[in-house]
């Protein structure tokens, strides 16, 4: 779920499209507004198959970050391995910790002590960036018991975490050479078969919590969305008459909210046996079209305004929501159904435009208090206050409280 606005570009040029990463398109910023929409909606309970949003997510990092390696090495020649994980760590970081102890402080006040002590247990493993294997160890099922982790949505950031450490190696030995376009585009594709083969194999276990969180086996979607980076496969997308890729554009963008709608949670037919793999494939198929023709009719409507706007503060707004629905269940809002949803979503939102403006804009765009030096003590800072909050909060004793999951999270 992470971001990437660059230098705004509306129209698109004659040829292939332009390397991915290096320009701004708001239809992208669509794209993720819709599929923050889509996570917001499955976890108030309305929406079974909305998880399949996570995977348009993947795509989209998947999408643009390779863009931004490859447009590194046709300018320099290489990639600047450290610049380019120093400028992840402060699009990610900073929101990350503010929320973090944020999380921790609310639910030491007003947490049920299992909340509590769970939080706890998951903090140091969200910070280290493990938190889904963290998960996957312990056995903690993701459909039947997240509702008592308030760090459970981190699993995905946990993923394209591990998936930016790994794939930027590759990309950089790679992506040398007349043909290394190429190169990257058959190994992204290589990776992703073999990441597909993986999840068939593990998919039939009764809890899919290993397949569903591990990153080798969602590696595809993040794959699948850097293959749609590659030269090779935007020069094919090009060839796309413009009516014809926008229709294309209009039917898979209807394709995937028809499967978010009749997805029936897990328990889908096929799911784990390659219906997550052409859901991602889709998806990635959409970006590169649409990446390829922005200023068509879908991707007009797709980058509108509302839309474009959740894309923006996707990222605050998916680390903010969960804390909040675990936070104000139904018994404490004293109402539940899609007004308690409504008032869920505009807390979030409250939460995510002040993260934006208060903290990721801030050091984003290098303010002086974070640029250099000096934006290496801050966070550092950071990291040392966050941990001082999980030290001092006391362990809570299990025994002293109950919860009721599903009064947790019924909508």
């Amino acid at each position: 779920m992470a971001h990437h606005r660059l230098a705004a570009r509306s129209a698109r040029l004659p040829g292939p499209a332009p390397s991915a990463g290096r320009v701004h398109l708001a239809p992208l910023d669509g794209l993720r507004g819709l599929a923050v929409t889509d996570v917001l909606l499955f976890h108030a309970g309305h929406l079974r198959g909305g998880f399949l949003g996570v995977d348009l997510f993947f795509g989209l990092s998947g999408f643009l970050i390779t863009g931004l390696l490859l447009g590194e090495i046709g300018k320099r020649g290489r990639i600047a391995l450290v610049a380019f994980w120093g400028r992840r760590a402060r699009r990610l970081l900073p929101a990350l910790i503010v929320m973090g102890v944020a999380a921790l402080v609310l639910a030491c006040a007003f947490g049920t002590p299992v909340l509590l002590g769970f939080a706890l247990d998951d903090a140091p493993w969200a910070a280290v960036q493990a938190v889904n294997w963290h998960f996957i160890a312990e056995q903690v099922g993701y459909w039947n018991a997240s509702d008592t982790r308030l760090f459970s949505h981190l699993w995905s950031i946990a993923v394209e975490w591990q998936f930016y450490l790994v794939w930027p190696l590759v990309v950089a030995f790679a992506a040398r050479g007349r043909q290394g376009q190429r190169r990257v585009a058959v190994l992204a594709i290589a990776g992703a078969i073999v990441s597909l083969t993986l999840m068939i194999r593990f998919g039939n276990a009764v809890d899919t919590t290993r397949v569903y969180e591990g990153t080798d086996t969602r590696a595809f979607a993040l794959l699948l969305g850097a293959a749609a980076a590659t030269e090779p496969v935007r020069a094919l997308f090009a060839r796309f008459p413009r009516a014809l890729a926008d229709a294309l554009c209009a039917l898979l963008v209807c394709g995937l909210v028809a499967s978010w709608v009749l997805t029936d949670g897990q328990n889908a037919p096929g799911l784990f046996q390659g219906g997550l793999f052409l859901h991602s494939l889709a998806a990635a198929v959409l970006i590169a079209l649409m990446a390829g023709v922005p200023a068509g009719y879908t991707g007009r409507v797709v980058g509108s305004a509302v839309p474009r706007r959740l894309g923006e503060i996707s990222y605050s707004l998916y680390l903010w929501h969960w804390p909040v629905y675990l936070l104000l269940p139904r018994d404490v809002l004293g109402f539940g159904g899609w007004a308690r949803t409504a008032v869920l979503i505009a807390l979030s939102l409250v939460a995510a435009v002040l993260s934006k403006r208060a903290v990721e804009d801030p050091v984003r765009f290098r303010a002086r208090w974070a640029t250099g030096g000096r934006g290496l003590v801050a966070l550092a800072a950071a990291a040392v206050m966050a941990a001082g909050v999980w030290a001092a909060i006391p362990q809570p004793q299990l025994g002293a409280g109950t919860v009721d999951v599903d009064q947790l999270m019924a909508p």
